[in-house]
Formats: structure tokens, C-alpha cells, sequence
């Protein structure tokens, strides 16, 4: 009692059906989706990372930012003081020192206005290997 399936079984069409171009453009159709999805999801982490190693640099240029206002705040509050000393009255150093960033601020927005602005936008373009 040892049957033997026939050659041409049931179990044999579907793969007989798939076996021509219609398999192969399935294969190839299936491998070009797949590929494109690698490339998509590839390309997703390279703009996380980007964006990330952006987000970065911002973070540490505030926190640079922000200990030098601190410095450059104790350099301003020592300076007045000095001079404080120096004329014997504290507070002729702190007007003193005002009065030269009060000269400064009024020599960029009275005097000289596009100098600022010129100033800076040569910095970024240097930045950035514009000439």
C-alpha cells in the first residue's frame, strides 16, 4: 500500500502558477518595496542624527552664552568698584561705567547704525567660508 503522489498533484499547481515572470516580477516588486523602506528608515536616522548634532551645538553655544554674560558681568562689576576706589566714592565707578555702555549703545543706533549689523553679518558669512 505505498502510494506515490502523481508528478502533477494538487499540492504542485501553486507553484507551477508562480514558477514564470509573474513570480519573478512578484520577487522583484517585493525586493524593490523592501529596499525602499531600508533607504527611507536610513535616511530617518540620518536626519535624527543630524538634527540632533544641531540641537547639540545650539545647547552648548547658550550655555557658553550664558557663563560669559556671567563673566563678563563680575569684569563690569569689578571694574566699578576699582574705579569706585580709585575717585573715592563708589558710586562715581558704577556711573562711570555706565556711562560708557550708555556712549556705546548710543554710538550703534544714533551714530553709526549699519556698522553693527555689517559687523555681524561678516562674522556669519565667515563662518560659513564666505568671503
Amino acid at each position: 500500500m505505498n502510494r506515490q503522489t502523481p508528478p502533477h498533484s494538487r499540492t504542485e499547481q501553486p507553484k507551477q502558477k508562480h514558477a514564470g515572470l509573474p513570480k519573478l516580477l512578484d520577487d522583484t516588486v517585493t525586493s524593490t518595496f523592501e529596499d525602499v523602506m531600508a533607504i527611507i528608515e536610513a535616511k530617518t536616522e540620518l536626519v535624527k542624527i543630524d538634527i540632533t548634532k544641531k540641537i547639540s551645538i545650539a545647547a552648548a553655544l547658550l550655555i557658553l552664552v550664558v557663563v560669559l554674560l556671567i563673566g563678563v558681568a563680575y569684569l563690569i562689576t569689578t571694574m566699578a568698584l576699582l574705579l569706585g576706589e580709585l575717585t573715592g566714592h563708589p558710586f562715581v565707578g558704577y556711573l562711570l561705567i555706565s556711562l560708557a555702555f550708555l556712549s556705546c549703545f548710543f554710538f550703534f543706533i544714533k551714530i553709526r547704525p549699519d556698522v553693527l549689523p555689517n559687523l555681524i553679518q561678516k562674522i556669519l558669512l565667515s563662518s560659513h567660508d564666505y568671503k
